[in-house]
Parts: structure tokens; C-alpha cells; sequence
């Protein structure tokens, strides 16, 4: 099987792909046509920004203005449109130019960047940037141009700003008589095209119409991968990647799921863990410069995440057991062998087994000895292991809830099914053989006596007394959620816990994982719902979406971390959303579940999506913040204020699930 492979009319060029998304203080500006793909950030505001991320080589260019007295505004005069052009090696170069104007004051020239996304990233979060990199300007009357080799000395990157209306005086730019400044931008990079999912191999009919969704999608979808986010994540995720093809599978054409299981299977590590995250381009030459003074491209991979090591099993178990299409295809999809230049010599199914492996490998001494210490934790001497990968996102947890009460019970149980099915037959070892034959007996240990530690219990009366002092310390409203909690104790599960065993007692929206993965008894699925719905700041709904945390009743310095400036604070993701959505959608395909908790599971249906259509102007986007005005909650793009912590994303891959994660029919208030 070769999914990488098209035929003559797949590969007929594509049409254009041009899109604007305004948000907070971004204008993003998309253009997908022929060997290019851009994207064009233009931010306003007293920090102004441009810079354009190419998904080739994860590469970009930057270029960052001096704090102006009074905010600036950006307005684009004449849409991206694609620009070729060769080196003084003639070399080919792709990309794009753009006149735009702003208005507000004089610019003063900062910063120009040329180099990977990652090395954006990076300045933009510290004010620094790799001395190797470096690129010297030229000035020509009205026009300024960096170009640099990348430091391998293959084609690299050209940044060119002509002014067309203002004055130029060194880096300093005035307006001209009537307060405007007008330029062309012209931003090439040498770094190799990607191959886009044409829309025929990318999504099929059962898919929702939604132009911005498909416009999101299609900009993010390449044979070689997908990518997370643009603009900063413009390169392969794991974690992103299997939610993605997860949420996404019912009306993905099967082309984008196996590409898009390929794209992981052929990172994993040796050991079977999926990485994280992909250094190409100058960010691996970087890499190897600093590791092993070389001047390599080959790709480096970040293992540090936990998570997606179990996402995958589940992941593939459904396309290869479950759905009828990935059934059909399943034996050819093992046994196909990348045969792209530089790919390893593996066939998928010696690769899955080498995962399933992993999982089992991982989970057998909890299963033996079910105690906190043989918890799945955080790699030794790191923050973060997750989806929350912020420093802060765990609260300090080292045990996270999500990863050991949802994600490795499914991961066992998908290993023993793949086992039991004999698709893996061909690629199992006799010691393969005995060792898969254990998971089906671990996973009852696993659902039954992890999530038990992670079990929160308050007091009635101190739930309440915290719920009041961190509404008047939020000026937020306590009303709904002091009604929400009645007279019982108020139980939830923590978001992790610490090295010693203590929870860390935040409430969070990580009950999606146990929703879409697990079959939680009664009363566990009673719990975890109305943890889920109870509102803010008592639980996570709000009238701008679903939290995804809530340190109510953690301590001070966990509440600090853990703000709505902070990334994984009390912030709304759109992906988690959808991720409640579609589990609470298969909890009510069941048929072991008495009518009192389906009661309460519909209820949370609909008002998850109550929430989900409120924001349906920004669920595109990575994530959001709110504001409280009059006692409401009101969206507000998180990275538009000074406090917040970084910006989101205008195009995230997994907030595009919406094209298949939709309102059930009969919903009240939905078609």
C-alpha cells in the first residue's frame, strides 16, 4: 500500500486558498497557491508586529517595531499574493507580497528575524535571537531588504519593506502629510514546499459546510502531515495530530487518516514513545550545531510529552477495528513501508507494535501494584508532560488525571483488542505474544484504581465559603454557582497529583478524556458531568465557554498560576469543548445507563453547546480568555491584553473538529 502516492489528476494543481481571520489585535491573511502557503500576521497596538510562517520548513520572517507612544493600526491595502524569485545562487525562493498601511505614528525598526518558526517563536517570548542567525540590512532609498543562506548554506529567507507613502530615514519611518504609512512587504523562503491534501483526498460528504472550518483545515492538511497551528506551530504535533484525526475521523477521507497516522508512526521513538513535536529546517541545524557542532537538517524529536505514547492506540483501534472504511484497509495499511527519501525502513505495523509495546511495557506495575508511585508521571526534572505544557499547566502536579484515569486504560484496551483481532500478527514477537496477551487483564485495574487517587471531596460549607471569596476576588457573579452546588458535598477529580500523592484540587475539563475514552460507572459519570457543567467559579461553565480549569478551592499560589492571562488557566479551548461534546454524545449511546444520569448527561449536551454555538466566531481560533462585564461573561481573544502570557493561534488543527463533532438533531435551539 502506498497512501503517499496520487494519481495523475490527484496531483493536478489546486485551486487558491485565500482567507483573512481578524482577531484581537491580528490580522491573519492566508494564501495557499501552487509550491506556496503563507500566512501573513499584521499586529496592531503599541508592540506592532509583522511576519509571515511558511508551513515549508517551518520556516519564516519577522519583523518587530520599537514600543510606539500611542497604538498603531494595521490595515492591508492589497491581499498576499504569491511571489517567485531564485537567490543570488539561483537558487528558487516561494512566497508572497502584501502592500499594507498603518496609521497612528512613527515606526521605529527593532527587530528583523529570518530563520524558523520556532526561532520567531522564540524572540517574540524573550526579546532574543541565535547570534548564527542574525541577518544584517541593506537600505536602498526607500527600501530596506535582509536576505540571508540558511546556515547549512542552502537557499534561505528574503524580507524586503519598500515604502511607498512616508519618509525612511535609516530604520525610522515617519508618515507622510496625511498620518499614514503605506509598504509593500515582500517575504520569500527557500525551504522545500509541502504537498497539500487536495479537498478530494482531505474530507468526504459527510462533513459540515462550514467555510471557515474547511478553509482552516485545508491550510493545515499536507500528504507529509498535518500541522498544529499556524502561526506558531506550523509543523507536525503528535499530541494534535492523533486528537485531530480522533475528533475528525467520521468525515475524513481515509487518504488523511493513514497520512495522518503515518505522520506518527514513522516519528516514534525507538522505544515506541510519539513525539511531541518536530525540529526541521535551521531549527534542526540549530540542534545539531549545539549538540554535535555538525551542520545537519535531518530532523530532531522532542519525547518529552506523555500523552500521545497512549493517544495512538485508541486512535488506530478505531480506524483499523471500527471504522468500516480503515477495516477494509487495514492489513495493506500495516504492512505499507514509507518509501519517501529519508524514511526509516519500518513497516506500520512493526511500528504500532512497537508503541503497544511501550503502553504495555509502561502500565504493568500498576497493574500488578496499584499504588501512586506506579502512576504514569512526568519525565524526571520537567514541568509539563501534556496537553496543559505550559510550566504551570499541571499546578504542579507530576501525576496527571487525564493521562493515568483515561488515556492509559484506553490505550490497554485498544492493545488487547488490536491483539485479539490477529492484525498484528505478522509483526508480534513470541515475547510480543505473551506480553500483549496481559493487557486485557490490566485494564480493569487501570479504570478502577487510578481514578480513585485522584478523588477531591469538599465540605458543603467550605466549597461555598471558597466559591465566595473567589468570586469577590474575580468580580465575577457566585449566585448560579453557590445554587449549583445544593447541600451536598461538592466531589470532583483533581488535575493531577503531586510527587507525595497530594491532589492538586483543580477542577478541569479533563473529564473529556474519560467521556470520549472510558465507560465510567453511575456515579462516576454523574460526578464528572456536573463537575464539568456546574458554573463558574463553583465549576467550568461560563457564557463564554467551557474552562478548561478552575483552581476555586486550590491554593493561593495554584490560583496565581492559573489566571485567565495564564495559557492554561481559566481560559476557554475549543478543542475541549469539542472533546466534552463528542463524549457526552457516546455516553448517551449507551445502554447500561439508568434514565436519571442520562438526564443529566443530556442536560450538559445542551448546555455545552449552548456555549460552543456562543463562540462559534472564534472556535477556529486555539483558545480564548473572557471578560465579566454587569455580571456577564464576554469572549475575549486571549493575547490581546498586556497580561496574557502568549497569543493564540488565528488557525488551530484541532479546533477544526466542529466539521464532524456537530449538535446532535432535536437539540433544543439547534437545527
Amino acid at each position: 500500500m502506498e497512501p503517499a502516492v496520487r494519481s495523475e489528476e490527484e496531483e493536478t494543481p489546486q485551486a487558491q486558498l485565500a482567507f483573512d481571520v481578524p482577531e484581537g489585535r491580528n490580522l491573519n491573511s492566508f494564501l495557499r497557491e501552487g509550491p506556496v502557503a503563507a500566512h501573513l500576521v499584521l499586529r496592531s497596538g503599541a508592540e506592532p508586529r509583522i511576519l509571515v510562517a511558511f508551513p515549508a520548513g517551518n520556516s519564516g520572517v519577522g519583523l518587530w517595531f520599537a514600543h510606539t507612544a500611542s497604538p498603531v493600526t494595521w490595515t492591508l491595502l492589497e491581499r498576499p499574493h504569491v511571489e517567485g524569485g531564485s537567490d543570488a545562487k539561483g537558487r528558487p525562493l516561494y512566497g508572497i507580497s502584501a502592500s499594507v498601511s498603518v496609521t497612528g505614528g512613527d515606526l521605529t525598526i527593532q527587530q528583523a528575524v529570518l530563520s524558523s518558526v520556532r526561532v520567531l517563536r522564540a524572540y517574540q517570548a524573550s526579546g532574543t535571537v541565535p547570534a548564527e542567525v542574525v541577518t544584517q540590512r541593506s537600505i536602498h532609498h526607500g527600501t530596506i531588504t535582509w536576505k540571508r543562506d540558511r546556515l547549512d548554506g542552502a537557499a534561505g529567507y528574503r524580507l524586503v519593506m519598500e515604502i511607498t507613502h512616508g519618509v525612511l530615514r535609516d530604520t525610522h519611518i515617519t508618515p507622510a502629510g496625511d498620518g499614514r504609512i503605506v509598504f509593500k512587504i515582500f517575504a520569500l523562503t527557500g525551504e522545500t514546499p509541502l504537498t497539500p491534501l487536495s479537498a478530494d483526498l482531505l474530507l468526504n460528504e459527510h462533513a459540515s459546510s462550514d467555510s471557515a472550518a474547511r478553509n482552516t483545515l485545508s491550510f493545515l492538511s499536507y500528504e507529509e502531515k498535518f500541522l498544529a497551528g499556524s502561526w506558531r506551530f506550523n509543523t507536525y504535533f503528535g499530541r494534535d495530530t492523533l486528537m485531530s484525526v480522533a475528533l475528525l475521523m467520521p468525515v475524513l477521507a481515509p487518504a488523511a487518516v493513514e497520512d495522518g497516522l503515518n505522520a506518527v508512526l514513522t516519528r516514534l521513538s525507538p522505544r515506541g514513545e510519539v513525539a511531541h513535536e518536530e525540529d526541521i529546517g535551521e531549527y534542526a541545524i540549530l540542534d545539531h550545531l549545539h549538540s554535535d557542532g555538525s551542520r545537519s537538517d535531518a530532523p530532531t524529536f522532542n519525547y518529552n510529552m506523555i500523552d500521545a505514547d497512549f493517544m495512538l492506540a485508541p486512535v488506530a483501534r478505531a480506524w483499523l477495528l471500527e471504522d468500516e472504511r480503515g477495516l477494509s484497509r487495514a492489513a495493506e495499511f500495516l504492512a505499507h513501508q514509507d518509501s519517501r527519501p529519508g524514511a526509516h525502513a519500518r513497516t506500520a505495523g512493526a511500528d504500532l507494535v512497537a508503541n503497544l509495546r511501550f503502553v504495555i511495557q509502561s502500565a504493568a506495575l500498576f497493574a500488578v501494584s496499584p499504588q501512586v508511585e506506579n502512576l504514569i508521571g512526568l519525565k524526571p526534572g520537567l514541568p509539563a508532560g501534556e496537553w496543559r505544557d505550559s510550566t504551570d499547566g499541571l499546578g504542579g502536579g507530576h501525576y496527571p488525571y487525564d493521562v493515568n484515569a483515561a488515556l492509559v486504560p484506553a490505550a490497554l484496551e485498544a492493545a488487547s483488542r488490536l491483539y485479539e483481532s490477529g492484525l498484528l500478527d505478522p509483526y508480534l514477537s513470541r515475547d510480543d505474544r505473551k506480553l500483549f496477551s496481559r493487557a486485557a487483564g490490566m485494564v480493569g485495574v487501570w479504570r478502577v484504581r487510578a481514578p480513585a487517587f485522584f478523588e477531591v471531596s469538599e465540605s458543603n460549607e467550605a466549597a461555598r465559603e471558597a466559591v465566595k471569596n473567589y468570586a469577590a476576588a474575580l468580580g465575577v457573579p457566585a449566585d448560579s454557582a453557590l445554587a449549583s452546588i445544593g447541600s451536598a458535598p461538592l466531589r470532583f477529580h483533581a488535575l493531577a497529583l503531586k510527587s507525595d500523592g497530594t491532589a492538586v484540587p483543580v477542577v478541569n475539563s479533563d473529564e473529556g478524556f474519560a467521556l470520549l475514552f472510558g465507560r465510567p460507572d453511575s456515579a462516576q459519570l454523574d460526578e464528572a458531568v456536573t463537575s464539568v457543567v456546574r458554573p463558574f467559579p463553583g465549576g467550568l461553565l461560563t457564557e463564554a465557554g467551557v474552562l478548561v480549569a478552575n483552581p476555586v478551592f486550590a491554593p493561593p499560589d495554584v490560583r496565581e498560576k492559573l489566571t485567565n492571562h495564564s495559557y492554561h488557566g481559566t481560559v476557554i479551548w475549543s478543542w475541549q469543548q469539542a472533546l466534552l461534546a463528542e463524549g457526552l454524545a457516546r455516553q448517551l449511546r449507551r445502554r447500561d445507563l439508568p434514565e436519571s444520569v442520562l438526564r443529566t448527561v443530556r442536560d450538559a449536551q445542551q448546555q455545552v453547546w449552548r456555549v460552543i454555538e456562543a463562540g462559534r466566531a472564534v472556535r477556529n481560533s486555539e483558545l480564548w480568555s473572557w471578560t465579566c462585564q454587569d455580571g456577564q461573561f464576554r469572549i475575549a481573544p486571549f493575547g490581546a491584553s498586556g497580561a496574557d502570557v502568549d497569543e493564540s493561534n488565528a488557525a488551530q488543527l484541532w479546533s477544526t473538529v466542529y466539521l464532524a463533532v456537530r449538535p446532535p438533531s432535536g437539540l433544543h435551539g439547534h437545527p
